[in-house]
């Protein structure tokens, strides 16, 4: 069986609108080689995106189009065949999209982390909470894409290992063919919405989200209406509230 191409990504971008912002920054992964550059984007970086990534418009002038790099070009070879693993998924897919190239698979770290989180019990999922609730040893610094990278293989690695523990493999299969059990698992959670179980936000803070529909479903129903009529297109929580509420179709 052949091994399947892991390409470990993080992007660091104008905003976080996947309908009019852009990449400023690529970093990934791929065969234990790692590779991070930035490019000019269409548009200024906003502000609020300068003070997280610390990523300042003076730094990018100068600097390519994405559209026109070898990069592009690179990562278009390696999607064909490859496997895109990302943190949040959807943001960088959208990204990536946005600039062309398609992501025909993929494994989304934060889907697969919430899945095997059956009973709620991580307060968050964001990568850097991630790294310190595992107790992951990681080299790098938090928003900066090749340190994002750094801290999305381990969480991979960590997520994995659970995965091919918990999976059932036959007898006769070896460490190899259970890894690529175990990655085509990870692809089939992470193209799926997946279900919250905590409320980490609003009135309702810390509780169950099954405890929330006995006493307040109202509130269920109203957020579901907030999420549906938002344009962040946020489909694991309206896949959740739906479940909870009964009316999935």
């Amino acid at each position: 069986m052949a091994e399947t191409t892991l390409i470990f990504l993080d992007t660091e971008t104008t905003g976080n609108d996947v309908t009019k912002d852009r990449l400023c920054q690529v970093c990934y992964r791929v065969h234990g080689e790692i590779r991070c550059e930035y490019f000019k984007p269409s548009l200024p970086m906003s502000v609020k995106s300068m003070s997280v990534t610390h990523i300042t418009n003076r730094m990018l002038e100068g600097k390519p189009a994405f559209s026109e790099s070898q990069m592009k070009k690179d990562l278009e070879g390696l999607l064909e065949d490859g496997v895109l693993v990302a943190h949040n998924a959807k943001f960088d897919i959208a990204i990536l999209e946005a600039e062309g190239l398609s992501v025909p698979r993929h494994i989304c770290t934060l889907r697969v982390a919430r899945f095997l989180d059956e009973k709620g019990i991580i307060p968050e999922y964001n990568l850097q909470f991630l790294r310190y609730y595992l107790d992951l040893e990681v080299p790098g610094s938090a928003h900066d894409a090749e340190g994002d990278v750094n801290v999305l293989c381990a969480v991979f690695e960590r997520l994995l290992q659970k995965i091919m523990k918990d999976v059932d493999s036959p007898p006769s299969q070896n460490s190899g063919e259970a890894k690529e059990a175990a990655i085509q698992k990870m692809i089939d959670i992470s193209s799926k919405p997946s279900l919250y179980k905590t409320f980490n936000f609003g009135k309702h803070k810390e509780k169950t989200i099954e405890e929330v529909m006995k006493t307040d479903p109202g509130y269920l129903s109203w957020l579901l209406n907030q999420k549906k009529a938002a344009n962040d297109n946020d489909e694991d929580w309206i896949y959740t509230l739906e479940h909870y509420l009964g009316t999935r179709a």
